[in-house]
This record gives structure tokens, C-alpha cells and sequence, in this order.
């Protein structure tokens, strides 16, 4: 009998009774951001300013980023919203 558990291609467990693992945490710079949401940058920032997109996080004094998941979790918060001629 194999003592060492079956490993899928990319090197997980094939067990379905284990907790999945989330990939890692991914970061975005603006042109990705901009290409996911469909906004300029200038809407982008207005819309950071007013507490209604996720702030970015500053890696260096040119460098922001934001965070994949919450940039995810945004585009779902907008897509699940009732359509403006919905009664």
C-alpha cells in the first residue's frame, strides 16, 4: 500500500476531504486594474477617494498595487447590484 497521499498534476492532494488551499494572493498594477474594470484611471482614484473602489497599496514611491481579491470582490458587489430599470 502507497503511504504517501495521490498528488494531483500541479502537485496538490487529490484527497476531497482536505481543505482547499486558496492560491496565493495576487497583485495588481493600474493598466491591469483599468483593463479589469473598465474605468480610467481618473474614475478609478474618484471613486478610491470616496470609499466606493478598494485603495491601492503603495510598494515603493512609484509603485501602487491593489489586491486581486478585492478587486474581485468588487466587480461581484457591482454585478450583483439590481439593474437601474429593474422594479
Amino acid at each position: 500500500m502507497n503511504a504517501h497521499p495521490q498528488l494531483t498534476e500541479n502537485g496538490a492532494d487529490a484527497d476531497p476531504t482536505l481543505p482547499q488551499v486558496p492560491p496565493p494572493a495576487r497583485l495588481l498594477r493600474l493598466p491591469e486594474v483599468i483593463d479589469r474594470v473598465g474605468l480610467r484611471r481618473s474614475a478609478i482614484y474618484q471613486r478610491m477617494s470616496e470609499g466606493r473602489f478598494p485603495k491601492s497599496r503603495s510598494l515603493g514611491p512609484k509603485c501602487a498595487v491593489w489586491i486581486e481579491a478585492e478587486i474581485d470582490a468588487w466587480i461581484r458587489s457591482i454585478a450583483d447590484k439590481p439593474h437601474r430599470d429593474a422594479p
